[in-house]
């Protein structure tokens, strides 16, 4: 019954609410997913870059630090603005967040915001209508897979700039974009259409495997949950099921999020393709780099998980209890 009254709901309440509450949970967690790509870009023989206050770039010799030591090194060397969000720290730990939330408010209206729809559409075409269909684990992947690829296909510039804008130190020559809009220009004026949409490919097989792992995992450990009548619909219930979807998650997209960080932040020409930077990471720094960032991922998406399926949670019964009330 809660599920068809979130399926009455107007398309554009469904965007908003998602894509409001991955915004915040974005905000709440910028630091450490700047701290996981600073992480998974060192290697091949790169040294992680911060900046000095003096506007010259420290190379950092690796070594790799930890995840509290990286966010350390990041405050320390690039000064107090890397924890503010004032005076455009771009090259700071909230480095890229003007991208990061447009990236969310596109991503995550989609990805979220369709799912139900998606899955309802789905089940009907197997089921008709009798609604068990919607309880599916494969009619679940399906739709899971559809919105995070539509996402990535709509969405993609603005993951390709927040990546750049949080991969490089402030200050000196190596700073690429001055500001987010800087950031498209230069972009789309010196690589073309190609450029933003770089990288596409395997942030199209990353959303699927984040959105099923994420999306579907909460949506069953939370059925589970109500079912076994263990919790009830609430705080508490949506709490669980998303730290169980955040360690999914992490579990099954760190590899593919390495190689997507690597290759969109990589220069032209630096790869001959995706499958090229996988190959090359494998060869020169063995299986573990594609599980490098694993700390900060793992705490950067069970964090971001808890924010975000409280938040949206919350919108939903904020939404269902205004159209109740009409």
């Amino acid at each position: 019954m809660k599920q068809q009254a979130q399926d009455d709901f107007p398309l554009w309440v469904k965007f908003l609410t998602a894509g409001t509450a991955a915004c915040i949970a974005d905000l709440a967690t910028f630091p450490l997913d700047t701290a996981k790509v600073r992480m998974q870009i060192a290697g091949e023989s790169r040294p992680l870059l911060f900046a000095s206050a003096d506007g010259s770039m420290l190379a950092m010799k690796q070594n790799q630090p930890g995840l509290w030591k990286t966010v350390g090194n990041i405050v320390r060397l690039e000064g107090a603005r890397a924890v503010s969000l004032s005076e455009g720290g771009y090259r700071s730990l909230y480095g890229g967040l003007s991208a990061g939330l447009q990236r969310q408010m596109c991503f995550a209206s989609i990805r979220l915001g369709l799912y139900d729809g998606v899955k309802s559409r789905y089940a009907g075409i197997i089921d008709g209508n009798k609604g068990s269909g919607a309880k599916s684990v494969s009619v679940r992947i399906a739709a899971g897979i559809t919105t995070g690829a539509l996402a990535v296909l709509l969405a993609q510039p603005t993951d390709v700039v927040k990546v750049r804008l949080q991969a490089s130190g402030k200050g000196g020559t190596s700073v690429r974009y001055s500001s987010t809009l800087q950031a498209y220009k230069n972009i789309a004026a010196e690589e073309g259409t190609r450029g933003l949409w770089k990288g596409t490919i395997p942030n199209i097989s990353r959303n699927a495997i984040v959105n099923v792992a994420e999306i579907v995992c909460y949506d069953i450990i939370k059925d589970f949950i109500l079912e076994s009548g263990y919790l009830r619909d609430g705080i508490p219930c949506h709490l669980s099921a998303a730290v169980a979807a955040g360690l999914c998650t992490t579990l099954a997209a760190s590899p593919v999020d390495v190689v997507k960080t690597r290759y969109m932040n990589s220069p032209t020409g630096e790869y001959k393709g995706v499958k090229d930077c996988a190959v090359r990471m494998f060869r020169k720094e063995g299986p573990a780099a594609f599980y490098k960032g694993f700390v900060p991922s793992f705490t950067r998406l069970v964090s971001w998980n808890i924010v975000l399926w409280i938040t949206y949670e919350q919108f939903k019964i904020y939404a269902r209890n205004m159209n109740d009330r009409q």
